[in-house]
């Protein structure tokens, strides 16, 4: 393994081995096509049936992100499964190629805009992403053993290829599908999941043996601390997974089909309570269990980093609550309730803009695609060829909806343009963040929470005070968009400050024995947060109907802004309980 790894170090692209940067155009086509399906979803659903851009109008918006809200939960869980099919069994360099081919037949199936592909599609992105999305995370590890120094810059450009990615994805398939129509999107986000799968395909020689299939006998080291000891899964332990697994998951897709096709698992009730509420609140009791016995069993210290975690997780639910209603709530707010048209100077200063946002990140990462090919070109030819091919398609789309736009003496913003200002503002400001933690004037981990949620709370109360002109129970209205591009900055500072600490705090907090079922309990909190950010965005109708547009935004301004102040408050706890990490 070390003779592959210093192999790799050889040939380097900005300081970091080539294969780094394999790794970045595969990851940044895997979300091209994850965030160019995502911002297509829920408007599509809730589409007109009639007009030049039919959608699916029959679904109520409740459904649509009931539906939503359980797809984005599982992607979060299925990559723990998938995690250990990587380590333990094919390894992960074939699960990155198979997650791929997944998620192309799931985009495919999407494309075809029937309610049976409809479903099947959306089960193979869940699934294809599991395998993808630790397994890509597990080779940079992997790549970086024995380099610890130089990790923390191979996420961060890693990292990069996450944002251009979904910054493209957002931006072109949300163009071809508002404007040819939503089996152009659709099918756009598979054509380049494809070509990213074929790309890393056939570039798998530069890696070596890393990433292969795991050898049985290869024995896992395994360091304890001081006074700790092993604790090991009991059978009561391993009972308890598979139950709450068996129940959490027949309630997420309970929850979608007794709303949308009327059939209900868990049809009785128990002491007057529907019997899915029983179930979950019985599978969180016992899930809850789990963690308490298995906590009060480590030595003094790891007990208090572990509780200090879970408090984390615990406030990770609150801000993914909210702030993923840019995936719905916010996608509805920006077509049916934004002033979109522009006309005159407005207009060509938006078409500015859109033009120096399309091509600028386009230039920069074109920029890395050409000093990879410097690198590689006689080492793995039929991948840069097929890099290549996907750069051509970009900037050829690129032009064709610049040329579009500059055509009309009249603009209308798509309402799918609005999901690229997180991503954006992301690429923007995250240097900045960087040199902050960096500093003196680092605040500690539960102030950087309260900040984030903060934050957030402040983007909805920005829209609330813009929704105030509309009146109870409006389905459509004309706000100035520019309260939704203030939230979406505000909502990006907010992630900023808590997305990636929560991840950082995890990893130095936990042994590394420990870091995978750690791991599951975060990504199992960031699913909670989908999930309810699906249910809570699904009331919009009903609140919007008793109340006003803006009641529903203050919800998701009291709310973040409470559990920071809570956390602040927390803070002197949170450093006892972290002993002197920061």
């Amino acid at each position: 393994m070390s003779t592959d790894i210093e192999n790799l170090f050889k040939d380097k692209v900005l300081g970091h081995p080539a294969g780094l940067f394999v790794l970045f155009f595969t990851e940044m086509w895997e979300r091209f096509s994850f965030y160019g399906m995502r911002i297509l979803l829920v408007i599509f659903l809730t589409q007109p049936l009639f007009g030049e851009n039919p959608g699916w109008a029959n679904w109520p918006r409740e459904h649509a992100l009931a539906l939503f809200g359980t797809y984005a939960s599982l992607l979060y869980l299925t990559p723990i499964l998938g995690g250990y099919i990587g380590d333990k069994i094919k390894g992960s360099r074939w699960a990155v190629v198979v997650g791929c081919l997944i998620i192309t037949l799931g985009h495919t199936a999407m494309a075809f805009e029937t309610e049976t592909t409809l479903y099947i599609g959306l089960g193979l992105l869940v699934i294809g992403t599991g395998l993808f999305k630790s397994n890509i995370v597990s080779i940079i590890s992997l790549m970086y053993k024995g380099n610890d120094k130089q990790k923390d810059g191979a996420y961060t450009i890693f990292y990069m290829g996450v944002n251009a990615g979904g910054f493209f994805g957002v931006l072109l398939c949300g163009y071809l599908a508002e404007n040819y129509g939503w089996a152009w999107g659709f099918g756009l986000a598979g054509v380049f999941m494809f070509l990213g799968m074929l790309q890393f395909w056939l570039s798998t020689s530069i890696f070596g043996d890393i990433g292969g299939k795991p050898k049985k006998d290869e024995a896992k080291e395994v360091v304890l601390e001081n006074g700790d000891k092993l604790n090991l899964f009991t059978v009561v332990d391993k009972v308890l997974i598979v139950v709450t697994s068996v129940l959490g998951l027949t309630w997420l897709i309970n929850d979608p089909m007794s709303k949308i096709g009327n059939i209900n698992i868990f049809d009785f009730k128990i002491g007057g309570y529907e019997g899915a509420t029983v179930v979950i609140v019985f599978a969180v009791i016992l899930f809850l269990f789990l963690i308490i016995s298995r906590i009060i069993r480590y030595n003094n210290v790891l007990r208090d980093k572990m509780i200090a975690i879970a408090i984390f997780a615990f406030f990770t639910i609150f801000f993914w609550a909210a702030f993923e209603q840019a995936a719905g709530s916010l996608n509805i707010f920006a077509r049916d309730y934004t002033a979109r048209d522009l006309s005159g100077a407005t207009a060509t200063i938006f078409k500015i803009i859109d033009t120096i946002l399309t091509f600028t990140p386009l230039v920069i990462v074109t920029w890395v695609l050409y000093l990879l090919f410097r690198k590689t070109i006689s080492k793995i030819p039929y991948s840069n060829v097929v890099l290549a091919v996907c750069f051509i398609i970009i900037w050829g789309l690129a032009f064709l909806k610049t040329i579009n736009e500059f055509s009309k003496d009249t603009t209308e913003v798509g309402a799918t343009w609005f999901g690229i200002l997180n991503l954006f503002f992301i690429i923007a400001l995250a240097p900045l963040f960087s040199k902050w933690w960096e500093s003196k004037y680092n605040p500690s981990a539960a102030f950087k929470y309260g900040f984030g949620l903060a934050l957030l709370g402040v983007g909805f109360a920005l829209l609330a005070y813009g929704s105030l002109g509309i009146p109870q129970g409006a389905k459509t209205a004309s706000v100035s968009m520019v309260w939704l591009i203030l939230a979406y900055l505000f909502h990006t500072l907010g992630e900023l400050c808590l997305s990636p600490v929560g991840l950082s705090y995890l990893s130095k907090l936990v042994p590394g024995r420990m870091i995978a079922f750690m791991f599951g309990i975060w990504y199992l909190a960031i699913a909670i947060g989908q999930k309810a950010a699906g249910s809570l965005g699904g009331m919009i109708d009903e609140i919007t109907a008793n109340y006003n547009l803006s009641t529903f935004f203050l919800i998701f301004t009291v709310v973040p802004i409470a559990a920071a102040v809570v956390i602040m408050l927390l803070n002197p706890l949170m450093k006892r309980l972290m002993h002197g990490v920061r």
